[in-house]
C-alpha cells in the first residue's frame, strides 16, 4: 500500500476511533468519497484489505490502524 494511502487511513481510523472510541468498525470503504474518483487507489486499498489480508467486510478500526501502522 503506497505511502499516501497508508497516512490516509491511519488519519481515518484514528477520527473514527476518537468519535466512536475503541469498538468502532469500518471498512476500506471508509478511506474513500462516495465516489469512485480514484479507482486505481480504491482497487489498491480493497486488494490489501480483501486479497492480500483476506479481511472481513468490516474491521475493527484499531486492528487496521495497527496493521497498517507496522507495515503489514
Amino acid at each position: 500500500m503506497r505511502a499516501s494511502l497508508r497516512t490516509k487511513a491511519i488519519a481515518i481510523c484514528n477520527d473514527k476511533i476518537a468519535k466512536k472510541g475503541e469498538t468502532v468498525g469500518l471498512s476500506f470503504y471508509a478511506f474513500f468519497a462516495n465516489k469512485n474518483d480514484n479507482p486505481e487507489l480504491l482497487m489498491e486499498a480493497a486488494e490489501w484489505w480483501i486479497k492480500t489480508h483476506q479481511l472481513d467486510h468490516f474491521e475493527k478500526a484499531v486492528k487496521i490502524r495497527d496493521m497498517i501502522a507496522s507495515g503489514v
